[in-house]
């Protein structure tokens, strides 16, 4: 089964309080939506969680290709090699994002424009306000 995965992190302030959105289209015609709230961190580490939350239900799923869209260059750009991982938050995080890839026959990650990812960017700002505060 395939998969497309539109996903995304928000934080109100950088540390601030964060949250994820992840919208997913299996190719069996069944879509989910993701929407929660991370606690306090910065919105990198949000977009990275909000990745890892996606390939994880897609691959409970049974998804074992993937496309994945997000609006942060920056996450596109360390997962597909172009930039270093410098963060030690980022690292940790990034490594678990490099072993859920490789459960996959399939992958590729693209870079979006934020009105191209709507639904998860909706989803990850509703998650922000989860918290009551």
């Amino acid at each position: 089964m395939k998969a497309k995965l539109h996903c995304d992190g928000a934080s109100r302030g950088n540390p601030g309080e964060a949250g994820i959105g992840c919208f997913i289209q299996l190719s069996d015609g069944k879509d989910i939506k993701i929407s929660e709230y991370i606690g306090i961190t910065t919105n990198n580490i949000a977009e990275y969680k909000a990745l890892i939350k996606g390939l994880e239900t897609a691959i409970e799923s049974g998804a074992e290709e993937i496309e994945i869209f997000s609006d942060s260059e920056l996450l596109v750009r360390q997962i597909s090699g172009i930039y270093k991982v410098k963060n030690k938050n980022l690292r940790e995080l990034h490594e678990i994002v490099r072993k859920l890839l490789s459960r996959f026959k399939f992958y590729t990650i693209n870079h979006i424009k934020r009105e191209d990812n709507a639904i998860a960017d909706i989803l990850a700002k509703e998650a922000t306000w989860k918290s009551g505060k």
